[in-house]
């Protein structure tokens, strides 16, 4: 069991970090180092937050998939 947990959490490490540079990389850069979201993206973003699964486009629920798949992958080993 402690390796399975060792591996799901270098996996959401994993995700996390994917997550922020995509996140870094949407934002403004600010003078002083700090970032800006656009505000497209908050508009979408809080969308997505607020829209329970079901009723998710498909091609947003298939960007979820994708990530449960990786979680499977790594329980099925």
């Amino acid at each position: 069991m402690n390796n399975l947990l060792e591996q799901l959490a270098a996996h959401e490490h994993e995700r996390w970090a994917h997550w922020q540079k995509f996140l870094y990389k949407t934002c403004l850069e600010n003078e002083d180092g700090s970032l800006t979201i656009p505000k497209e993206k908050v508009e979408l973003w809080k969308k997505q937050i607020n829209t329970p699964y079901e009723e998710l486009t498909e091609k947003e629920k298939e960007a979820d998939r994708y990530g449960a798949r990786k979680i499977l992958e790594i329980i099925n080993k």
